[in-house]
């Protein structure tokens, strides 16, 4: 890898994205950093990084340009407004948008680019702030795989688990599928903690227990990979008899006044995969009722 090679404008600077940078500031690359707020680039003070006021001067000279920032509209503003990025940028600049945003305005936003020189591909990432500053995200890529192989030298500065989805878009799409799973699964797991309370058991022996059993794990890591997604819908646990189990936690449920809505809801569309023919199946193959859906 030649650092030389990358001149760097990297735009948004908040919780993730300032880690982000001065991981890429530290492996000595030449990077430009730019943030709306002027204290965003305090953790980046004591580096190489120049500090730059506006997209545009961040960009002026850059050969790539990534951005981080809260929405897709931030991100449209950052590159076309006024002072924005590509006002500057030379030729044939390479711009990453590693934010996580609206997919139909990103697809907008690719259009736009398209009538320009330059080149994009997007790179959401996954983890905490924690791999943020360790350099250990998750990156989801979509875009030409010859652009993901100039920009991976950069990229491995931030991420340790790269992934290249597909075409452009694609990595978006990805963190919003994801995204949607652990927001839903905060709310299930609060809801189950929740019903368990009521009925007047110990939340740490609740947790001790769910944590070895696939309701706990998740049926993606425990059931789904060894039924449905093998193509075996044999009943190990019927639909039929998964839906006589929730009739009887949900009476429970009902008994002690606890919230079901998850519950209800998915007693509702199991019933609904069984009138189907689903009923025999094992439960896993939901995922095929939901597909036809």
């Amino acid at each position: 890898m030649n650092s030389n090679e990358y001149s760097i404008a990297f735009i948004g600077l908040g919780v993730m994205g300032a880690p982000m940078a001065k991981n890429i500031v530290n492996a000595g690359f030449k990077v430009t950093v730019q943030d709306i707020n002027p204290h965003a680039a305090e953790l980046l003070k004591d580096t190489a990084a120049r500090i730059a006021a506006t997209p545009a001067s961040a960009a002026c000279e850059s050969n790539l340009i990534i951005t981080m920032l809260p929405t897709s509209e931030i991100v449209r503003e950052v590159l076309f407004g006024t002072d924005g990025a590509l006002t500057a940028a030379p030729d044939n600049c390479l711009i990453v948008d590693m934010s996580t945003g609206s997919l139909p305005a990103m697809q907008e936003l690719i259009s736009n680019i398209d009538t320009t020189t330059h080149r994009f591909i997007d790179a959401p990432v996954g983890r905490s702030p924690r791999e943020a500053v360790t350099g250990n995200l998750i990156a989801m890529v979509g875009g030409d795989s010859k652009d993901l192989q100039w920009f991976q030298p950069v990229l491995d500065c931030m991420a340790d688990t790269i992934v290249h989805v597909g075409g452009r878009g694609s990595g978006l799409t990805l963190k919003l599928v994801n995204n949607y799973m652990a927001m839903v699964n905060h709310v299930l797991t609060g809801e189950v903690l929740a019903f368990a309370d009521k009925a007047g058991l110990d939340t740490r022996v609740v947790v001790d227990v769910l944590s070895t059993t696939s309701a706990g794990r998740g049926q993606l890591l425990t059931n789904f990979p060894k039924k449905v997604l093998a193509g075996d819908v044999s009943p190990d646990f019927s639909m039929h008899m998964g839906i006589k189990d929730l009739n009887m936690a949900l009476e429970l449920s009902e008994t002690i006044g606890a919230d079901s809505h998850f519950g209800n809801l998915s007693r509702n569309i199991f019933k609904a995969a069984a009138q189907q023919g689903y009923g025999d199946k094992d439960c896993t193959a939901i995922l095929h009722y939901q597909k036809q859906s």
